[in-house]
């Protein structure tokens, strides 16, 4: 049977909110206002009095293929951009939160929405899953650099849905997993243990890995997590100490894409294809522009990026969500691996939950709009099973 494929009207959007802070994180805009960019989809004679939230950690997916998909099935969905469009330089989590909070309350207050599903994309799954077990249940009062926003007073109202298609576990995890565990020495990578640079034709160890090399190389990679993690909290400290409570520090994280699965087939195997990821050949993303978590900051490092720290561990926050929950994993995805899939499904403690195995997408369905077509369809269908159409 042929799916109803509906025009849409595309409404772009701002919503303004005061957010006093004692220093800026973001280039633009007037000192104590947040402004958020949105785009509600509506597809053309389709009423409905539910929304889709999409929403990532640094945006940018107004125009990806699945919200599009959504509302050409006849769904209403919003696209709306953190306070932090496209640069996570100094993304902190908990602000991120706030603005998704934010975006929730205008859906309903403003636009008149009664039921709101977020829709955990990639980067996404981590935020909604924070985002939700804060509104149900709110406990953090600081980010990990001991500074506001306070989530118990930002007043969250409560998602009634959640879905994690292609949701990976958190951006710490996702970073810890691809980190470079070869790099010695932060300010001179060149420094490497020649037994875990997993690029170098002359490392004895080759794919397929040993098990026990995977385990030195994930412990290798924790390792590195935590050397960085400790000389931020040394340099953020250093600041404090000498009267200068709100100065940042920026610094770069060389090797950012050196996971052994991209290599190794057989390591949380899927249906992706060797030497790749979602970004290209993992060997030149290594180092390149635009690998995740290239330029940090040092409150940001502790808020995203840090094992130890963040308050966004996916699997975690989870496990204290009540709502029905939808889990989507591609089983050729080239950026989530299906063990995170698989860890969202095992950590929502209600039994009103699904996970759906798309054959053969990848991250973001290029080149496969039947597929696309397919993971919309299992979306619709369980929306409208939970009464949330």
């Amino acid at each position: 049977m042929k799916t109803l494929q509906y025009k849409y009207d595309r409404i772009p959007y701002l919503i303004i909110f005061t957010d006093p802070t004692p220093f800026k994180d973001t280039y633009a805009g007037e000192m104590g206002k947040t402004v958020l960019k949105s785009h509600l989809m509506k597809p053309q004679g389709a009423e409905s009095d539910t929304v889709i939230l999409f929403m990532h950690p640094i945006g940018g997916g107004e125009y990806l293929p699945m919200p599009t998909a959504l509302v050409k099935a006849g769904h209403h969905v919003i696209y709306c951009q953190s306070r932090y469009p496209n640069n996570d330089t100094a993304l902190i989590m908990e602000k991120v939160v706030v603005d998704m909070g934010a975006c929730i309350r205008d859906a309903k207050e403003r636009l008149g929405y009664k039921k709101v599903v977020l829709a955990g994309w990639s980067g996404g799954g981590s935020l909604s899953a924070m985002y939700q077990s804060q509104a149900e249940n709110p406990t953090i009062t600081e980010t990990p650099a001991g500074e506001p926003p306070s989530l118990i007073e930002a007043n969250l109202l409560p998602a009634d849905g959640i879905m994690f298609v292609t949701g990976h576990r958190g951006r710490a995890h996702t970073l810890t997993e691809w980190l470079d565990a070869s790099i010695l020495d932060e300010q001179d990578p060149s420094q490497k243990d020649p037994e875990l640079d997993i690029y170098n034709p002359e490392n004895p160890n080759q794919p397929p890995y040993s098990v026990e090399f995977v385990a030195r190389y994930r412990a290798a990679q924790e390792a590195r997590n935590r050397r960085i993690t400790a000389w931020v909290k040394d340099k953020l400290a250093e600041l404090r100490a000498a009267g200068r409570p709100y100065d940042e520090f920026g610094f770069v994280v060389h090797g950012t894409m050196a996971d052994p699965k991209w290599l190794d087939p057989a390591i949380d195997p899927n249906d992706r294809k060797p030497k790749w990821c979602f970004l290209g050949d993992p060997q030149v993303v290594n180092n390149s522009a635009v690998g995740i978590a290239r330029f940090c900051t040092l409150r940001s490092w502790l808020s995203q990026w840090s094992i130890d720290n963040t308050n966004a561990d996916g699997f975690a926050c989870a496990a204290k969500i009540t709502k029905p929950t939808l889990v989507v994993n591609n089983t050729g995805d080239d950026a989530v691996p299906p063990s995170h899939a698989q860890g969202y499904y095992d950590a929502i403690p209600h039994d009103n939950k699904r996970i759906v195995h798309i054959q053969g997408a990848n991250h973001y369905y290029f080149g496969q709009p039947e597929l696309l077509a397919e993971s919309a369809a299992v979306c619709s269908a369980w929306l409208h099973e939970q009464g949330l159409a």
